[in-house]
């Protein structure tokens, strides 16, 4: 069985690292995206388990990509966290209400983020 795939956008190196490291460790195959088109076309390309998206993006928001994830129907299975600063009541009201799988915001706790792929995806392979 092949490993889970996770997109991690954010436009934050200092972020997408870490991120990355973490995913890798846990069993994960992690791919980067540090913009919305960028996202979107690393999601056509490698149709990821789980994306983790970030809100404040430079072209596109997570917003709009949530939308296109939503909008394609061969895309329907991938599941969507937000991680983001956007920590006020009515963001995370409008990630949850978009239909978002999670809302997390930074600063995060790994093990958190850890539980809650792991109950959306699945382990990764070690």
């Amino acid at each position: 069985m092949p490993s889970k795939t996770i997109l991690i956008v954010d436009d934050e190196l200092s972020i997408l690292v870490p991120l990355q490291f973490l995913m890798e460790k846990e069993g994960y195959v992690a791919k980067l995206a540090q913009s919305g088109k960028e996202a979107i076309e690393k999601i056509q390309a490698i149709q990821p388990d789980l994306v983790l998206l970030d809100i404040m993006l430079p072209d596109l928001d997570g917003y709009e990509i949530y939308q296109m994830i939503r909008n394609h129907r061969e895309w329907e299975s991938i599941r969507v966290i937000f991680l983001t600063a956007k920590n006020r009541d009515a963001d995370i009201a409008k990630g949850l209400a978009m239909g978002a799988d999670a809302y997390i915001t930074k600063p995060f706790s790994n093990t958190e983020l850890m539980e809650k792929i792991r109950q959306l995806i699945g382990p990764g392979l070690r």
